[in-house]
């Protein structure tokens, strides 16, 4: 029996999207839901699964092609999955690089579009690579990451992978094109329209981190062992930007219109990195999330936002965001606003230098924080008195965390 392959129904806010990658093709046996393809809107990759078991038929959509909400993409045959002729022709080429002996009924290892690519113009026993997505997921870093240690290739002669940039010859200016993911153009999209429609000020604070570091360090061994996740320094921050935001509800605020809405309640983006761009999940009700419930969200949006799990949902809205650009070596940067929101944390690198206290200069480890804010809603009285807010709550951990 035939079956159609759709896509599948985009929500209201998603119109069309990409397919980026076929995982099986005509010919090849699935098994029900085994992933089949998967399709790239400009918020978040949509996979498409086998609905039960069968041969794959004809693709009626090529990758790179544009797929609208319940598009019939493929066809296949239902039925027991027997093993394809394409199938069968490939198993002396995948006998070349045994693997790895495993425990009997442990599954073969998943790889990511990119990192299968990789592997295989390296001709590498995925085997060997440790993945760090979800679920062992082997993504395109954990294969270049092998690379870089030197490991040898599954065989001799292996030519390695093209350089992301062109190789130049003597005299020659080559360059590269390729097509902007949906989820760049998208961020490019956004950035250019809250530049013209906000006037966007950011005001700086420089913030002692030896106060929280202290703490961190006497308690993070315990932290990790009852709650299972490590103490970071971003629920520290979470909770301060909580205590700021309650008194000054202005900057938890938007501008709809020629209104302005006040939310009673504090969902916080946390700025993600991504292969496909800067994603920002939301900690819905931050407030009601205790400091390990909030460092285990985190950590586990971060793990999904790298594999492209991260659901619609969990991207969408927010009343305030937090970006960290101090894991990249920030020192100091102005973040931009993430619209409708009225404004935006910038954390980053923390540096020892030295500071007077009690007027004697001391060495310190010191932290720039910058606020962007709409300054059509937030005065900069406001602004400045948040990040103080700020300040003064990191500094000061022991009287946050006791509402004193």
């Amino acid at each position: 029996m035939a079956i159609d392959i759709k896509v599948a129904q985009f929500p209201e806010s998603v119109t069309e999207g990409t397919l980026i990658e076929w995982h099986k093709q005509p010919g090849e046996a699935v098994r029900q839901d085994e992933l089949l393809a998967e399709i790239e809107t400009d918020k978040v990759v949509f996979e498409v699964n086998a609905p039960e078991d069968g041969v794959m038929g004809d693709l009626l959509v090529q990758q790179g092609d544009t797929v609208s909400s319940e598009q019939v993409i493929a066809r296949m045959q239902a039925g027991d999955a027997v093993p394809s002729d394409t199938e069968s022709s490939e198993a002396p080429a995948k006998a070349q690089t045994p693997p790895q002996s495993k425990p009997e009924g442990e599954a073969e290892p998943r790889l990511a579009p990119a990192a299968k690519k990789l592997i295989a113009e390296h001709q590498l026993d995925p085997n060997r690579i440790k993945g760090s997505g979800k679920d062992g997921r082997i993504l395109k870093e954990d294969v270049q990451a092998y690379l870089d240690k030197g490991q040898p290739q599954a065989q001799k002669g292996a030519q390695p992978a093209p350089p992301s940039t062109p190789v130049a010859e003597p005299g020659e200016r080559p360059q590269k094109r390729v097509p902007m993911s949906r989820l760049r153009a998208r961020i490019a999209e956004r950035l250019v329209e809250v530049q013209q429609t906000a006037a966007i000020l950011t005001t700086f604070n420089e913030i002692d981190m030896q106060p929280v570091m202290d703490l961190r360090a006497r308690y993070k061994d315990k932290f990790e062992k009852q709650h299972g996740v490590k103490l970071g320094f971003m629920s520290f921050f979470v909770q301060a930007c909580l205590e700021a935001l309650q008194r000054f509800p202005e900057i938890n605020a938007s501008i709809d219109g020629e209104e302005i809405v006040y939310h009673g309640f504090y969902d916080i983006g946390i700025a993600v990195g991504s292969p496909r761009g800067l994603v920002v999940p939301i900690l819905r009700d931050a407030d009601a999330l205790s400091m390990a419930r909030i460092e285990k969200q985190i950590a586990d949006y971060a793990e999904r936002a790298q594999s492209g799990k991260l659901s619609l949902d969990e991207i969408t809205g927010g009343t305030f965001s937090i970006t960290n650009g101090g894991i990249f070596g920030s020192m100091l940067s102005t973040p931009i606003l993430n619209p409708p929101q009225s404004a935006i944390l910038g954390m980053h690198k923390i540096e020892k230098r030295p500071v007077v206290i009690d007027d004697e200069i001391v060495i310190r480890p010191m932290m720039y924080v910058a606020l962007s804010y709409d300054h059509r809603l937030v005065d900069g009285r406001e602004a400045v008195q948040f990040l103080v807010t700020i300040k003064e709550c990191i500094e000061d951990p022991a009287r946050m965390l006791l509402d004193i």
